[in-house]
């Protein structure tokens, strides 16, 4: 069992780590995110792990580093903080089917208000009005990972390579079973999850169902989900 002291001091290690190369990557953004989750640390924490971040960017640019790099890492690492701290919330769940856009204006809802992470775990993705907007949230520097399954990966319109040529870190299951999940995590804070597939079929044709929650017990449940199957399937 972790003591918040052992826990504190993992933050603090973790922040002086991604000062390296004056980067907050991919995978460090999410592995802060999960660090805080588990601590939850009080206020007073925060404040502690706040303060040592401007202290390091302080030495930084005492070092004459670049003060741009410094100031993106600073920001970086300041969002993440405040995004962990924020207050509980009230929560909201809410229902949409198919046919019809609800499912899919949902989706697309969701991946353009996403601000710091964007987990996908679904068993393939061909609409393309999705597609894009994971793109689009990539480019703007939201943390992506994406889990599919080699069924469908190859298909005529699946947009799992186009993604993953765009540099959308993307893990792939090619067991003789299926990944046939239909979820995906976004800021670590809403869950959509439902027999959706993210097809353009299953917005015109298909009954399909997806439910949008903040509800923080399942999202932590799915979350903890998700970083099993990404690191089984990562290997």
């Amino acid at each position: 069992m972790t003591t918040n002291a052992e826990a504190m001091q993992d933050l603090l290690d973790q922040l002086e780590s991604s000062l390296a190369d004056l980067r907050l990557d991919d995978a460090e953004k999410h592995s802060l995110a999960h660090t805080l989750r588990q601590a939850q640390p009080p206020e007073d924490g925060f404040r502690q792990l706040r303060n040592h971040a401007f202290a390091l960017a302080r030495n930084r640019l005492a070092a004459q580093q670049d003060p741009m790099d410094v100031l993106r890492w600073l920001e970086a690492v300041v969002r993440a903080l405040d995004v962990a701290r924020a207050p509980a919330q009230a929560i909201r769940s809410s229902a949409h089917f198919s046919p019809g856009e609800a499912c899919l204006n949902t989706i697309v809802h969701h991946l353009r208000s996403a601000r710091r992470t964007v987990d996908l775990c679904v068993f393939t993705v061909s609409d393309d009005r999705i597609a894009q907007e994971v793109l689009a949230a990539h480019a703007r520097g939201v943390a992506l990972r994406f889990i599919t399954d080699n069924d469908k990966e190859t298909d005529s319109g699946s947009d799992v390579t186009r993604l993953r040529a765009a540099g959308v870190p993307t893990v792939v299951d090619r067991t003789d079973a299926h990944m046939h999940h239909k979820f995906a995590i976004f800021d670590g804070q809403w869950l959509l999850n439902g027999s959706y597939n993210w097809t353009r079929s299953a917005c015109t044709h298909n009954e399909e169902n997806l439910v949008a929650t903040n509800d923080a017990t399942l999202v932590r449940q799915f979350q903890g989900a998700f970083d099993q199957l990404w690191g089984q399937l990562g290997d």
